[in-house]
């Protein structure tokens, strides 16, 4: 293995949101290789905190954590971690070289390394940059510099980052670029502009948000040296929007309440305790994030089971400390991003995409694309082809917070544009409850309004022939995969995701009744984009048709190779049997032959064989010696299977024994795209779903076309 390429991520100075930037460096290169790795050459671990920060003295360093919990990364803690401070303290030159040392272990099993710079949280003065390009020099790792804009003007900003420079390159480090982050937004163009003057290195400008810097409610709760007495204990890991403290008479508190405040009172007022614990059931009223009690009081036994018969989901917390301690506290705890806080982790990624040149930093890094394609690497490819042409989907299932977290993180990447059905009152509550923002996502009630009645009279039309009435149709189209189906027969949504909380006919069987299949193809089939180590397969029908006939294999092959050109693979289809060739016989095979005959017929441009077994299509060395010409045998990758009993099985035994990431399933077929989740589905699976239904979305024209070619002149005539 060739030497890693790596790049040294470090600071002049602490507070500069360094971190977030390793972050989206680390995403933006798990997109175009293998094996990334991360090496922090120096940690806190095994010294006494600052006082900025609630960690024990043994605790692990947060950026290192946040930085392996990326999927692109499979390295453990222990690797990944250089020398203390007080290796460093004790003989700068020794630390030196443990940290070569163990740099080199983690660069021997990646092909790019991000290093993350010290904190200037322990060394101190200027001498810390001068190390850092020290061992940025002798890992050979060029140095992305990160300044901060927070409380700098423009021209403060560019000397800062010219004493920077100088330092590095003084120590014979080699800078590859800057990075101002924490700017004022206001300021972005004139930072730009001050830079462009200078004629200096590649400078990105990132606005500050104030949401990375607020703690958590866990993190507020282990300042103050609290403990959770009652609530959901999974909403300690949200985010604190404000502090107040509690001592006034409640009336007046209850003015000064907002989303996500925490409010802080002695634990002997019960009456505010009560008043705060009644206003979260009532509507129109801010969701706080906690109530922390004081004093080392609780309410006496009476009133504390009546908290309890509550069951109260915002986390109460009691402290013994008391009212200023515990807002003192409180006040100084510092958020930051963390492994634990997904929408944080959402906010930082998208600043960094919206805000960094990708491109040009991956140039500069001289990294290339490979010809490989991991499934980490193939899930991003389809976030951004879904964000460079955003399309609008309908999510049915509002009232599953895995659907809520999931559009958190679609809205904050810009992958898609969003309609969530349900009530709208409780879905944005909930959504709030959980910290997440969807307020850029509409909410539509499936069961009132204009839509409602709109689509009522559309499907009473669509099915007159069955002697569909309008009241009967307004019941129907109130179940919400009607109502989104719907939506997307209208063009009111480009397609539409729904499974996770409903059975699979009860997704998709609308879609049938009202989007239909797509010209010249007569059946809808599904296809699973099989995630291997090393490259993407195409397996077709796993989901959907229990048992196809020739002339729905036909079709099902055909659509899966439009579905595989559409996702990057190119199609050659091997139609499965248990014999290859013309050496078997039995209806089975034979309905196969003759599928792959149609298939030729219809379509002789594709590359199609069969029937083959499955050896036979994937591994050359069977393949030449069953089928020495084919030009499929050995080198398939889109397969259709026979019957739904072996395609389901065969594609469960590939995820579970070779580690296959099966993404879908992909519905096709029909004229718009409308897709099941697995009941089982986890908010990254629906996140996937939704960017594969946006690319459908945007090349559905082109795969009509490309399924039935005579369809070419009839939409340009229509058009």
């Amino acid at each position: 293995m060739s030497p890693a390429r790596s790049i040294y991520i470090t600071s002049p100075e602490g507070e500069t949101g360094k971190s977030t930037i390793a972050l989206g460096v680390l995403d933006l290169l798990a997109r175009r290789v293998q094996r990334v790795g991360v090496f922090r050459p120096v940690t806190r671990t095994g010294h006494t905190p600052s006082s900025t920060t609630a960690e024990g003295a043994d605790a692990r360093d947060y950026v290192v954590e946040l930085l392996l919990a990326h999927d692109g990364v499979d390295l453990t803690y222990e690797q990944c971690v250089g020398v203390t401070y007080d290796d460093v303290h004790e003989d700068p030159e020794a630390a030196l070289g443990k940290i070569v040392a163990k740099y080199h272990e983690v660069e021997q099993q990646c092909d790019v390394v991000v290093i993350v710079g010290t904190d200037y949280t322990d060394v101190a003065g200027p001498t810390e940059l001068a190390y850092n390009a020290r061992i940025a020099a002798n890992l050979g790792a060029p140095v992305l510099l990160v300044l901060s804009g927070n409380r700098r003007s423009p021209a403060g900003i560019r000397q800062m980052c010219e004493v920077a420079v100088s330092e590095l390159e003084a120590n014979h480090a080699q800078v590859i670029g800057v990075v101002a982050n924490r700017c004022l937004p206001t300021d972005l163009d004139a930072i730009r502009s001050e830079f462009a003057a200078a004629d200096s290195l590649p400078v990105w400008t990132v606005p500050e948000d104030p949401f990375l810097m607020t703690p958590t409610v866990s993190q507020l709760m282990a300042a103050v040296e609290g403990r959770l007495e009652v609530g959901d204990e999974e909403l300690l890991g949200r985010e604190v929007l404000d502090v107040l403290v509690g001592a006034m008479t409640f009336e007046h508190l209850l003015d000064r309440l907002t989303d996500g405040a925490v409010v802080i009172t002695p634990g002997d007022r019960t009456d505010i305790l009560l008043g705060l614990l009644t206003s979260q059931t009532a509507k129109n009223f801010p969701s706080l994030a906690a109530i922390i009690l004081n004093g080392g009081f609780y309410p006496p036994e009476s009133v504390a089971r009546l908290i309890a018969d509550l069951a109260p989901s915002v986390p109460v917390i009691r402290t013994d400390l008391g009212t200023f301690r515990s807002a003192s506290a409180a006040a100084s705890a510092r958020g930051r991003v963390t492994k634990d806080s997904q929408r944080k982790v959402d906010t930082a990624l998208a600043l960094f995409e919206q805000n960094v040149d990708g491109t040009a930093l991956l140039a500069s890094l001289d990294v290339e694309r490979p010809e490989v394609v991991t499934p980490l690497m193939f899930e991003y490819e389809l976030l951004g082809r879904a964000r460079a042409d955003r399309k609008h989907i309908v999510l049915p299932e509002g009232t599953d917070d895995r659907i809520l977290r999931a559009a958190s993180t679609l809205l904050q990447r810009q992958v898609a544009d969003l309609t969530i059905l349900g009530d709208e009152e409780s879905i944005r509550a909930r959504s709030v409850e959980l910290g997440l923002d969807i307020s850029d996502a509409k909410v539509v009630d499936p069961h009132s309004g204009e839509l409602h009645e709109r689509f009522a009279e559309e499907y009473t039309k669509l099915r007159a022939h069955k002697g569909m009435t309008v009241d009967r149709a307004r019941e129907i189209v109130s179940s919400v995969s009607y109502f989104g189906t719907m939506m997307v027969r209208l063009g009111l949504a480009d397609g539409m995701v729904s499974g996770a909380a409903h059975t699979t006919a009860h997704t998709i069987k609308p879609s049938f009744e009202i989007i239909k299949t797509v010209p010249g193809v007569s059946v809808v089939s599904s296809v699973f984009l099989m995630c291997l180590e090393d490259r993407v397969l195409v397996y077709g029908d796993c989901a959907v048709n229990p048992d196809p006939t020739a002339e729905q294999l036909a079709d099902i092959a055909i659509s899966s190779a439009a579905t595989a050109a559409q996702f990057g693979v190119e199609p050659r289809i091997a139609m499965l049997s248990y014999s290859t060739g013309a050496s078997g016989t039995g209806a089975d095979v034979d309905k196969v032959r003759e599928a792959t005959a149609l298939v030729r017929e219809r379509r002789p441009d594709l590359s199609v064989e069969g029937p083959i077994q499955y050896d036979a299509a994937v591994d050359a060395s069977v393949a030449a010696s069953k089928m020495p010409d084919s030009l499929v045998a050995g080198r398939a990758t889109v397969f259709i299977f026979p019957d739904l009993n072996t395609g389901n099985n065969t594609y469960k035994a590939v995820q579970r024994s070779a580690g296959a990431v099966a993404v879908g399933p992909v519905l096709q077929g029909l004229r718009m795209p409308v897709n099941d989740l697995s009941r089982g589905a986890l908010v990254q699976d629906i996140v996937n779903t939704v960017a594969i239904t946006a690319i459908q979305a945007q090349g559905q024209q082109a795969l009509v076309e490309q399924t039935d070619p005579s369809t070419t002149t009839q939409a340009g005539a229509s058009a």
